[in-house]
This record gives structure tokens, C-alpha cells and sequence, in this order.
């Protein structure tokens, strides 16, 4: 293996992640401090990467160079294996805000970030939105005491709910299973249930002393011009 070879699987790896809606291009660029075009004529095999700048990117995206190697090459299979499941993704937590308008999540955004395995990144579907394809996927927000009220004990207090953000479909994802939701109502975010009823989304929570709340669609809208993602995963208190 040269080190042509090795710009092409970590070009293969990288374009993998941006087709999953792990990372964007942008993203990429900005963590590992290039210009977007830099990073564009590298995933276009238009110009390579020096050692300084493989090394800049595969620190951004917590690649190692066993990661990327094929099994039969990386030393150990089983345990390369073991490492490419193991590996893990740093998902930022950022304000309800950032979550319904921030299509790329800026440095300054980033509350702090809570690692999740990848693997359990890569196995949710997508369906987004045409205009939501380019938004930066996985955001993380902490529950609030109102919102887990309404949704306890499905929500807790404190806990990270990990919304994805290219689902922004009110198909079911699972049989017999509803999604909770991240839905925009006015200036805040919502974590609820929702059903779609006549010009209106419906907003249930889990408990039902708390009230429905609806959300009318005005002409030209659909469901998806609320709807932030779907709650893919909850994370304890950390």
C-alpha cells in the first residue's frame, strides 16, 4: 500500500459518511480547518492531501488509519473489526434554536458534544425533506423540565434527546411504534408525538392530563415545514 492508496480510502470513507448524512462537506472542512473547496477537491479526486492534512481530517472525524484499512490488511481483522464498530461520533448539543434553523451547526453553537457509536448512527433510515438533504444531520438538545413533564417517563428531565434531522416524514419508522418528534411551535421546540389531521399537525404528549396542541398548516405548507427530525435516540443525564 502507497500512499495514493491511502488517500483513496480515506476519500471512500469520507464520501461514505457525507451519503449517510453523518457529516457535510462543510462541516468537514470547518473542523478540520480548511476552505470547503479543499475538502471538495479532495472528495473529487482533484488534488490530494498532504501528510498534515490526511492527518487533520482523520483526527476530525476520530478516524484511525486501522479504520480504514481493509480487514485483510489491517493486522488483526476481527480486532479492526471490533474497532470500526466501536468507533464513535461526537454529536453536538446545541440550543433548541440552533436545532430548527442552523442547516450547518457553527463552532459557536456546539454547547458541548456527547459521543455515540457510529454503527448506531448508520443504521437509522432517512427521509427527509427536499430542502433539509445539505443540513448537517445528528444535533443533540437536553430535555427541560417542561418538556419531559409532558412526556415522562418516556423523556427525562436533563436527558440528550438526538434528533435526526433528515427525517422529516410522519411515516412510521417502526410497526406500532409512533416517532417523537422535534417540531417547531413558533419560536420553540417541541418534543411530542404527532399526528397530521386536515390543514393541522397534532401535538400529543405521553401523559394525558397535559393538552394536545395543534399547529395549522397555511396554504402551500406541509408537515415537513415544522417537523425538525425525528428523536432517533435518548441519552441519559451526563
Amino acid at each position: 500500500m502507497n500512499f495514493q492508496d491511502l488517500h483513496e480510502l480515506l476519500r471512500s470513507e469520507l464520501v461514505r459518511r457525507i451519503e449517510r448524512g453523518m457529516v457535510t462537506q462543510s462541516r468537514l472542512a470547518q473542523k478540520a480547518g480548511f476552505q470547503q473547496a479543499h475538502v471538495s477537491n479532495f472528495l473529487n479526486r482533484k488534488r490530494a492531501l498532504s501528510l498534515d492534512g490526511l492527518d487533520k481530517v482523520m483526527e476530525a472525524q476520530n478516524l484511525t488509519i486501522e479504520q480504514i484499512l481493509p480487514l485483510d490488511l489491517a493486522g488483526a481483522g476481527e480486532a479492526a473489526s471490533e474497532a470500526v464498530e466501536d468507533a464513535v461520533e461526537q454529536i453536538p448539543i446545541v440550543s433548541p434554536s440552533a436545532a430548527m434553523d442552523d442547516s450547518e451547526i457553527a463552532g459557536a453553537a456546539v454547547i458541548e458534544t456527547v459521543p455515540v457509536v457510529a454503527a448506531r448512527l448508520r443504521e437509522n433510515r432517512a427521509k427527509p425533506a427536499p430542502r433539509r438533504t445539505q443540513w448537517e444531520r445528528f444535533v443533540a438538545v437536553r430535555v427541560d423540565a417542561q418538556q419531559a413533564a409532558a412526556m415522562a417517563p418516556v423523556l427525562a428531565t436533563g436527558a440528550l434527546a438526538v434528533i435526526d434531522r433528515h427525517w422529516n416524514s410522519l411515516a412510521p419508522y417502526r410497526a406500532n411504534q409512533p416517532n417523537i418528534y422535534a417540531v417547531r411551535s413558533g419560536s420553540m421546540l417541541l418534543l411530542r408525538y404527532v399526528d397530521f389531521d386536515e390543514r393541522h399537525l397534532i401535538l400529543r404528549p405521553f401523559l394525558r392530563e397535559f393538552p394536545v396542541q395543534l399547529i395549522g398548516l397555511r396554504e402551500g405548507e406541509s408537515p415537513a415545514d415544522y417537523v425538525v427530525g425525528r428523536v432517533c435516540l435518548v441519552v441519559a443525564e451526563v
